[in-house]
This record gives C-alpha cells, sequence and structure tokens, in this order.
C-alpha cells in the first residue's frame, strides 16, 4: 500500500490543479488517470473545439472590414485546420503533461481509480494488476463527466458521434446532423459548417440555449442560419439507422421527415463518471452526482475526507469553474492538515464561494455569446429588485471600427436595492473577451456609482460599460 497526504482520482485539468496546489502547500499527492493526463478539455473539448472554430471567426472577422474583405477569396482549408487542431492537442499524447507532474514533483499511477473505503483508493492497471493507495488527509475525486445519449431508436448501432468525436473527426462529413440546442451543439455546428459540412440542428425545444436571456439564443439561431445551418425547432429525432453499404445514415424525426446524412452528432447534455467509482463502499449510490459544500467537500460522506471538484459536482461543470475549485478545495485540505477549521464565508481562498452567482460561460459561436451571473428570470426568481438595461453594442464607436457588420447587444442585470450588477449578458465579436469586466464587477460587488469612475479607453469596444451605465441614468 502507497501512502500520500492526498490521493487524486482524475488527472484532468481539475486533478492536475488540485495536485499542484497541494505540492505546493507542502503535502504529497498522487494522480491517478486511466486515460490521458490532461483529460477532456485537453483532448477532446475546450482546446481541439477551440482550435475549429477559431480559423472560420478569423475569415470572418478579416471579411467584415472593406478593404481587408477583397483580400480573402478562398474558403477555409480543411486539412490545414485540422492539422492545427492536432498540433494543440498532440493527437492525445499526454507526454508533456505527465512530465509537468514529475517536474511539480507530484505522483503519477495510471489505471482506473476505484474507492475502497474511507481513504483508500484501489487503482486497476491495463495489465489487470491493482495497487492499493491510502490518503492520509484525502482523497479527492475529479472525474469529470461523460456524454449522455438521448432516446433514439438505434443511436447506439449507428456509431453516433459525442463531443468526442466532433472535436477529433479527421474528415469533414458531407452531411451533419446535430441533435441539440446546447453549447456543444451550437459550437460544433459552426465549426463543421464552416468548414464546409451541410448541417441541419434538431432542436427539441423552440429555442437554442434555453438557460441564457433570450437574446442569446436568438443571435446564435441568426449567425448559424447565415452560416447556412438548417434549423429545426420543436423537432426530435426518433429513430435512426445507418445503410451497411452506402454508410448514409436515416435519421427519422417525429414531425414525420426524415433526414440522410452521412454522420449524426448527439449533443443533449452529460451525465457523472461515477458509476465505476466504489461510491457504494462509502455509503453512496454508484452513478450520481456528488454534491459539495464551498470547500467541495462531499456533504454525503462522513468526515472530511472526500472531495469532488469540478464537473462531477454538478456546481458549475466549466473547465474554468473547475480549476477555480481546485484552488479552493486544495486550499482547504492544506488549512485543515494545519489544524485549522477551514470555515466556508468571508471570501477565503479556500472557499469557491463564485459558483453561487459569478460564474462566466463563453461560447464561441458567430456571433459569439458570454454571460456572467444571473439572467433576469433568475435574478426576479431570487427575490431581487432587478432593474434591466439594454445597449446595442453596434452603436459604439469602437465596435464600428471593429466590423464594418458588427451586430451585438448587451444586457446588465442590476440589483437596485444593493445598486450593483448582478448578471451580463453580450453577444457579438470579441463578446467572449468583453465579459470579463461583468465578472470582475460582480465578484468585487461594485457600486455603479463607483463603476462610473472607470473610464473604458476610446474608441475601444469596451466603452459600451459606459454607454450602458448612461442608459442606467447615471
Amino acid at each position: 500500500m502507497d501512502t500520500y497526504d492526498v490521493v487524486v482520482v482524475g488527472g484532468g485539468p481539475a486533478g492536475e490543479v488540485v495536485a499542484d496546489r497541494i505540492a505546493r502547500s507542502g503535502l504529497t499527492a498522487v494522480v491517478v488517470e486511466a486515460e490521458a493526463v490532461g483529460g477532456e478539455c485537453s483532448y477532446r473539448a475546450c482546446v481541439p473545439s477551440k482550435a475549429l472554430l477559431r480559423p472560420g471567426a478569423a475569415r470572418a472577422e478579416a471579411r467584415s472590414v472593406d478593404g481587408a474583405r477583397q483580400a480573402v477569396t478562398a474558403a477555409l482549408d480543411p486539412a490545414r485546420v485540422l492539422d492545427r487542431r492536432d498540433r494543440f492537442t498532440g493527437r492525445g499524447d499526454d507526454t508533456g503533461q505527465a512530465d509537468w507532474l514529475d517536474g511539480a514533483g507530484i505522483a503519477l499511477v495510471r489505471g482506473h481509480g476505484r474507492l475502497a473505503g474511507e481513504r483508500r483508493v484501489e487503482v486497476t492497471g491495463a495489465d489487470g494488476t491493482v495497487r492499493t493507495l491510502r490518503a492520509r488527509r484525502a482523497v479527492v475525486v475529479c472525474t469529470g463527466t461523460e456524454p449522455a445519449l438521448p432516446s433514439v431508436e438505434g443511436l447506439d448501432r449507428i456509431g453516433v458521434w459525442t463531443s468526442r468525436q466532433a472535436t477529433t473527426a479527421d474528415v469533414v462529413p458531407e452531411r451533419l446532423v446535430v441533435i441539440g440546442g446546447g453549447v456543444v451543439a451550437c459550437e460544433m455546428a459552426t465549426a463543421w459548417r464552416s468548414l464546409g459540412s451541410s448541417v441541419t440542428l434538431l432542436v427539441r425545444d423552440q429555442a437554442l440555449l434555453t438557460g441564457w436571456e433570450p437574446c442569446a439564443g436568438e443571435e446564435v439561431a441568426r449567425g448559424l442560419s447565415d452560416l447556412g445551418v438548417t434549423i429545426r425547432f420543436g423537432v426530435s429525432a426518433v429513430r435512426v439507422a445507418r445503410d451497411e453499404d452506402t454508410r448514409a445514415v436515416t435519421v427519422d424525426t417525429d414531425d414525420g421527415t426524415a433526414l440522410v446524412c452521412d454522420e449524426v452528432l448527439a449533443a443533449v447534455g452529460r451525465r457523472p463518471r461515477t458509476a465505476d467509482l466504489g461510491l457504494d463502499s462509502v455509503g453512496l449510490a454508484a452513478g450520481d452526482w456528488l454534491p459539495v459544500d464551498d470547500t467541495c467537500r462531499v456533504t454525503a460522506a462522513e468526515g472530511d475526507w472526500l472531495h469532488a471538484v469540478g464537473d462531477v459536482n454538478h456546481r458549475a461543470p466549466l473547465t474554468h469553474m473547475a480549476k477555480y475549485q481546485a484552488r479552493a478545495c486544495a486550499a482547504a485540505i492544506a488549512e485543515r492538515a494545519a489544524g485549522r477549521p477551514a470555515a466556508t464565508g468571508g471570501r477565503q481562498p479556500w472557499s469557491a464561494e463564485a459558483d453561487h452567482a459569478a460564474v462566466p460561460q463563453a461560447v464561441f459561436t458567430r456571433p459569439e455569446v458570454a454571460s456572467v451571473g444571473l439572467t433576469e428570470r433568475a435574478a426576479r426568481e431570487a427575490g431581487l429588485a432587478v432593474r434591466v438595461v439594454e445597449y446595442r453594442i453596434d452603436d459604439v464607436a469602437g465596435a464600428a471600427l471593429h466590423a464594418d457588420d458588427y451586430r451585438g447587444v448587451a444586457r446588465l442585470v442590476v440589483d437596485e436595492t444593493r445598486g450593483v450588477v448582478v448578471g451580463c449578458t453580450l453577444t457579438g465579436p470579441m463578446a467572449t473577451e468583453l465579459i470579463h469586466t461583468a465578472t470582475v464587477a460582480i465578484v468585487g460587488e461594485v457600486p455603479l456609482e463607483r463603476l462610473w469612475h472607470a473610464v473604458p479607453a476610446f474608441p475601444t469596444v469596451s466603452e459600451i460599460w459606459l454607454r450602458l451605465l448612461e442608459a442606467y441614468g447615471l
């Protein structure tokens, strides 16, 4: 049995950050990983998806400015786009990431990790050998999530794409059907359409990005339509089948129509990777999410030894928030190891409080959309006295200079009682970069009267903040 202060199960971004912070605190850490160190984000999600999206966005930006537009006459080169993506992902080669762990003084055990009682993890290697790890202080679960498949007859028999195949495919499908209307569906429809696919989006709901402010989904739908994506709202796939000879897939829908395509991407959500984690050995249910407190301690487990960081705890399933939670979790473990309680509240470094009200999200469609904090609906449901301010970003001088056809909207949700911003949604070019200003305002609870003195440079798109405050009445 090998003993470490902290055993981290899962070597994705969350697990890497937890282990690094633990090592920096003077404690020992080991990472258990069954696949590639760096996790889903590095090889099959955030990094490759953005690598696929960026060339189309760059081309569109150049064509949005007269004088540059005339110089851009060719379509994207799919082979070069895919090669560039592979340079970022290394096609799953995690040598660099594993070397980084070693350089940071963090042990790596390759294999499938399962809890085997309190503070114990059994790791089954590729050759079937089992190694037992013991944690003096804590076990941190960072196993993330996996794609969930919708209930569609035949979907499990056609070689359906999930986010993994959509971000790693080596061939551009001539025809692609995407099931879903969330972030993955919208981004991948954008990416593959830019590379030449004929894309149809089947959306069960009547809007895209349903958890966002309505303007976000409306702008993304307009952008996808402008790209040539066919969006069918209120339509669901009920049956799929692949022809063994032609390899074409027929998708039957609930409105009686049939679509023929080369690949089907199912992007309808994710589920926790906890089915084979040994949760029953510590009195928890296999396959469940792992709810945690603000220090990422699993609340249903006895004691303070079991933690869950990242998507698996279902608080804020985004890579940047997983890393934020990892920093807080490691600080809490180190604090308790020093004999201190690591009490939550008061914005301590071991308390991941931003999960509740300041989670930034960025979607790299065309146009981009980004948000942080509460939507108007969520703010009202929380009982806040809300005032909403909107302003067209394309009316700002910096936006007009940035692109001849700039189109975007800014929507601010203000808590009138405290006079602070509690939510912001932006659409349009650079929305994903502009959103951090709103994040700072929300986390800092900056009064609008003080925010008024944060003067944006002219002529930048950030001048939208001045216009929003003017529209508010300052």
